[in-house]
């Protein structure tokens, strides 16, 4: 069973009863990432990932400074955002970057006092409120800093019956892969350089009000050559959950400083996001053309049973199966969780998507972490950055 277990031994209820819900947020309204080519990013995650067209923002609809493709499956959105001209700050951001997250965007009730509460308490306003309107209703929203370049958009939509929001149109489109059974996002987890970790789980706790419900350090996260720590911050319902990493001394390079040096800026590593029947969702997702990492070795599923304990009773899954297919197996006292991580998804090693399925565990595979940055290690070492 893994070490997680012990930083929530008294129950997540207890630990999220600390946090300052002032906001609240009701859930991720959506994922914005700014590409170098929306249009040709749309079929890659339409193809690859089963995302479905949603809504459209550009010259048809007379925005003339940018293009935005909105993607959604089940509970998830996230828009693909390209500017049309030279003078777009968008193209600093991906000379700079590349292509990456630039807005994650938090659902709230009232995104007015959102911005209040937040920049009262130390916040760097990225957006004052502003509220957006067309026939359909209106849109408040605002904006704040958060790592890096990433910001936070407080979306307010209980008055709007559109698509997405206002300026934008329906996307129709005739092809229209089917959905490879991802659900909702899970968690986002984001990179920042030496010394900043503690900085940004503070900045979490004292402008958002989020509580830091599980800590890793460098003795849990490590491998021969690199090491790195972790904190997870929650919201107060426990909706919202963004771990951020740090890098540790080790011998070689490890992968946050990889990412740091790549994308040039804290910035989001990865996201998570929940399938219901994960075998399916990832023979489907290789079948697309996705890579993964390699798999642990053999000696890695040997020993999950006695990893497992008593959880192992109760898995549906055949563990030759997972094997195969490279997914990964862990449990806390509360069940067994299951997952998986792509490739860098840029030719730039930044972004990457995990893909997990609960089935009642509420860790995020400390089982797994050697494995797993064993398994980075090896692709770090083929790009000469280990």
């Amino acid at each position: 069973m893994s070490k997680e277990v012990k930083n929530v031994e008294y129950g997540l209820e207890k630990i999220f009863e600390g946090a300052q819900d002032f906001l609240p947020l009701l859930g991720t309204d959506y994922v914005e990432f700014y590409v170098g080519n929306a249009k040709q990013s749309a079929h890659f995650y339409k193809t690859a990932f089963g995302f479905q067209s949603y809504a459209y923002k550009g010259l048809e609809t007379g925005c003339r400074d940018y293009t935005s493709y909105v993607l959604s499956q089940d509970k998830i959105r996230i828009v693909l955002t390209t500017p049309l001209n030279s003078k777009s700050p968008i193209n600093e951001h991906l000379a700079k970057h590349g292509d990456g997250v630039k807005v994650i965007a938090l659902w709230v009730e009232d995104a007015r006092k959102s911005f209040e509460e937040t920049t009262k308490r130390g916040a760097r306003p990225f957006m004052e409120p502003m509220v957006e309107k067309d026939e359909h209703g209106e849109v408040v929203r605002s904006g704040i800093y958060t790592y890096g370049e990433t910001v936070h958009i407080f979306v307010e939509r209980k008055n709007y019956k559109g698509v997405f929001l206002p300026g934008f149109r329906s996307w129709k489109s005739d092809y229209n892969p089917t959905p490879t059974g991802l659900k909702f996002i899970d968690h986002m987890v984001g990179n920042v350089g030496w010394g900043e970790m503690n900085k940004t789980v503070k900045w979490y706790e004292e402008v958002m009000g989020f509580v830091n419900f599980l800590s890793f350090d460098d003795k849990q996260i490590h491998t021969e050559y690199s090491a790195l720590m972790s904190k997870v911050m929650s919201n107060g319902n426990g909706r919202i959950k963004f771990p951020i990493n740090e890098p540790a001394e080790g011998k070689k390079k490890s992968q946050i400083e990889e990412y740091i040096d790549f994308y040039e800026s804290a910035g989001v590593q990865h996201l998570a996001v929940a399938t219901d029947d994960i075998v399916n969702t990832v023979k489907e997702l290789r079948a697309r053309g996705v890579e993964f990492l390699s798999a642990p070795p053999k000696s890695y599923y040997e020993e999950i049973p006695k990893r497992l304990g008593v959880h192992m009773k109760m898995m549906k899954e055949d563990m030759n199966v997972l094997e195969k297919l490279a997914i990964m197996i862990d449990a806390d006292e509360d069940g067994y969780l299951l997952q998986i991580f792509t490739k860098p998804l840029e030719d730039r090693p930044t972004l990457f998507f995990e893909i997990i399925q609960r089935m009642g565990a509420k860790g995020f595979g400390a089982g797994n972490f050697k494995a797993l940055f064993e398994s980075i290690e090896r692709e770090q070492e083929k790009r000469g950055t280990l």
